[in-house]
């Protein structure tokens, strides 16, 4: 029997479980970064919508339903943060498009992007002529980030997530020795860097909270 009681109280609980997985798992979900955010929001939305008008569904139902579709989640989400393969398969990777002024064509035709659609993210980024571009990336949500020739204030993200960058290490001709004796000579270990940025030739490291200062 329709319950507009039964209905309210299912748009609540749902609202409930948006809000507590943007708390656990990040504002990802909000502006999509990688494919896990967005099936997280198309599942969440299809579960919501698809059950609250349907009076075959006990509210216990739809809760345990909502329970374990954020477990699922969170279980991914924590496993990818940990382990770098999965982590690749998961979110993807960021793929350099262009390189001095070259379009790396096979690079693009793996990644499934198009000439005519890298000539209108170019256009986007108000790019007219591609010799005049030192490096295109397309990242993981589909955008194009684009540096100019002579750019020497560039900051190069090198470590995220403790996962070295080899694309990055290569485009500054550099190698995961010279990336550990700048970690040692700053009292880091990979394993203790969220973010480190390749700037000025040297690498500047943000730290996780509990490596807020470097090993004595």
């Amino acid at each position: 029997m329709f319950s507009y009681l039964d209905i309210g109280l299912k748009f609540a609980l749902g609202l409930v479980c948006v809000i507590v997985q943007i708390n656990l798992l990040g504002k990802g979900n909000l502006a999509p970064t990688s494919a896990v955010d967005q099936i997280q929001n198309y599942v969440l939305g299809g579960i919501i919508g698809g059950m609250i008008y349907n009076t075959d569904i006990t509210l216990l139902q739809f809760v345990l339903i909502l329970l374990i579709w954020t477990l699922i989640v969170l279980i991914v989400k924590f496993i990818s943060n940990h382990n770098q393969f999965l982590r690749r398969f998961v979110t993807g990777e960021p793929h350099t498009i262009v390189q001095n002024g070259q379009i790396l064509v096979d690079v693009a035709t793996r990644a499934g992007l198009s000439a005519s659609e890298l000539s209108l993210k170019l256009r986007s980024a108000g790019v007219n002529d591609i010799s005049e571009v030192k490096r295109a990336v397309l990242e993981q949500n589909g955008q194009l980030t684009v540096t100019m020739q002579g750019d020497d204030a560039v900051k190069y993200p090198l470590i995220v997530d403790t996962v070295i960058d080899s694309t990055i290490l290569e485009l500054i001709d550099k190698d995961e020795a010279w990336v550990m004796q700048n970690l040692k000579t700053q009292n880091y270990q990979l394993a203790d860097v969220y973010y480190a940025i390749y700037r000025g030739g040297s690498l500047s490291v943000t730290p996780y909270p509990d490596h807020a200062y470097p090993r004595k």
